[in-house]
């Protein structure tokens, strides 16, 4: 699996740009897919049709996975992808406006990772990524950088200048 992409399974154009806002926002730069509807999750994941050329479409270290979905929802992804070898330990995380409680328990029961109710916030963005993505992919409050200057001996002053 690729470290760095995201495949987002939502039918929403305007989730989608929020949650695309939000990512960009918590400085996480990693490249994402979008799928509108679990078929093509799951075309996607399978690499059936469109989805087979794995340079433009590779398989992703995490799922943002809505539960509401036309054609196949979000519990069938998430039963179809627990019984995939290979899936098994892919993350999961549900991003749904549900707050059904029925729904979280379903969805865990599913193999889900993790569960958010739509909207995604900034900081709860930052603070749930983290946990599933590569350090370096992802900037959340990471230091500055301490450059050292050279000592004065390794620097060539400027002509007509004695160095001191």
């Amino acid at each position: 699996m690729d470290s760095r992409v995201i495949l987002l399974a939502e039918d929403s154009e305007d989730d989608v740009f929020i949650i695309r806002k939000v990512l960009r926002d918590a400085f996480i730069e990693n490249p994402i897919k979008v799928v509108k509807d679990g078929e093509q999750a799951i075309g996607y994941l399978s690499g059936l049709g469109k989805f087979g050329d794995r340079s433009e479409y590779p398989l992703p270290s995490l799922l943002l996975l809505d539960l509401k979905m036309p054609r196949k929802d979000g519990f069938d992804v998430l039963t179809w992808l627990r019984a995939q070898a290979q899936f098994r330990s892919l993350p999961v995380i549900v991003l749904t406006g549900s707050d059904d409680l029925n729904d979280v328990k379903r969805a865990y029961q599913a193999g889900a990772t993790s569960f958010v109710t739509k909207p995604l916030g900034l900081k709860e963005a930052r603070q749930i990524l983290s946990d599933f993505l590569p350090i370096p992919s992802i900037a959340v409050d990471t230091p500055p950088q301490i450059i050292q200057t050279p000592p004065s001996s390794l620097i060539t002053p400027p002509p007509g200048r004695s160095a001191a």
